[in-house]
């Protein structure tokens, strides 16, 4: 809940002192050691020290946590009835360890985490009734074509895109503080390729066979699109330059000598609308999705009776 920028030194902040019980829900107590316990391991995750919370962000802290706490429970009571069998906790936790490289891996987390064989079977649980229980009010979200395109033109502006190239290059790799010598070795390096792609050979074999950047033994130098300010000022200038199938002179930069060879070029202009139809579609189905369940969530909230007991903000 706090990032590593929200840090700050806090000699004079004492840890906050929490009541027994933090908040109820509908008569239900969420007691200090629930809120305690999820709070430490944010803080621990986040690699702090609660002395090194301010109280406002100790508080801060607490609240976005409670809050969670209180819409769980929330969901727990309305989803209390959906029926979830062993056989479904099995197959849920037996998905969860296929993520771990072995079982021995996933134990370890798991005693780490504090979490016992039951405590993950009812977690699981009752994460099942609340997944079902909200499934059952909100039904996957339609977006039509006319929907998708009302969206793009309405934010045309967000698909303009600049003029790009696609180049491959060899790299012969110069450190910053090389001696002269070695300067006009690796240049010397560089004509020589160089000469051999102008004189026919396969620029993508020669990457693969001269090239010191990481990587270029699989990729063949191969930079694909990119726009003028993503790469370094000297290569940008030179590769923007070429024309397609050209090859470069050796390029000098903070990194080295680069042979460039340009391959395809794109004007700049504004993505056209079927090049990006599914991302807008699947982008506005899953804005659609949140928005009902945060309604879904704010209808159980109005009708609740929720009380906090997290001390006044000094």
């Amino acid at each position: 809940f706090l990032s590593a920028s929200d840090q700050k030194p806090a000699a004079d902040a004492k840890p906050i002192e929490l009541s027994e019980v933090v908040a109820t829900v509908n008569g239900k107590n969420i007691n200090r050691a629930q809120l305690q316990d999820i709070f430490n391991a944010a803080v621990q995750s986040s690699g702090m020290n609660v002395a090194d919370l301010s109280t406002a962000q100790q508080l801060g802290g607490y609240t976005q946590l409670l809050n969670d706490l209180i819409d769980r429970q929330l969901l727990l009571d309305a989803a209390s009835k959906e029926e979830v069998s062993s056989e479904d906790v099995d197959a849920e936790i037996k998905k969860f360890k296929s993520q771990f490289p072995d079982e021995a891996i996933f134990d370890a987390q798991m005693k780490q985490a504090g979490m016992t064989s039951e405590k993950l079977q009812n977690d699981v649980r009752e994460e099942l009734k609340i997944r079902r229980w909200m499934e059952s009010k909100v039904k996957p979200a339609e977006v039509s074509e006319t929907d998708a395109k009302t969206f793009y033109d309405s934010n045309i502006k967000e698909f303009a895109q600049p003029e790009t190239v696609k180049a491959s290059h060899i790299l012969f790799m110069v450190d910053a503080d090389a001696p002269a010598d070695v300067v006009k070795q690796k240049e010397e390096a560089a004509k020589k390729a160089a000469a051999r792609a102008k004189g026919g050979e396969d620029f993508t074999k020669l990457a693969k066979e001269l090239s010191e950047e990481p990587g270029a033994s699989e990729s063949g130098g191969d930079l694909g699109f990119f726009p003028k300010d993503r790469m370094v000022p000297e290569f940008a200038n030179a590769a923007f330059a070429q024309n397609i199938n050209d090859i470069s002179e050796p390029v000098k930069t903070q990194f080295g000598w680069h042979v460039i060879k340009v391959t395809d070029k794109k004007a700049a202009g504004t993505v056209p609308f079927d090049e990006v139809d599914d991302q807008i579609t699947s982008y506005l189905k899953t804005m659609r999705q949140r928005e009902a369940v945060q309604n879904v969530m704010k209808s159980l909230k109005d009708s609740a009776k929720v009380q906090t007991f997290l001390p006044a903000a000094s």
